[in-house]
């Protein structure tokens, strides 16, 4: 069946069952749409999982500070 042979027979259909088609269609799209998403975020979230430890960037600031305050004294 080609694209026009469809769209001829789509035409045809009544106005409600033209908008049930127009739906099912869109929710169709959307499904596909959202799992390809879903596929390329998880490629990026690689890594996200692990984990940071921020108190050990206030200790590394710290020393950082002790260092500099003793060095220019």
């Amino acid at each position: 069946m080609t694209f026009q042979n469809l769209q001829k027979q789509a035409l045809q259909l009544s106005t409600s069952e033209r908008w049930q088609l127009v739906q099912t269609l869109l929710e169709s799209l959307q499904q596909e749409t959202r799992q390809s998403k879903n596929k390329g975020n998880l490629s990026r979230l690689r890594g996200i999982a692990k984990g940071s430890d921020a108190s050990g960037n206030e200790d590394i600031a710290a020393e950082y500070i002790t260092y500099l305050t003793e060095k220019y004294q």
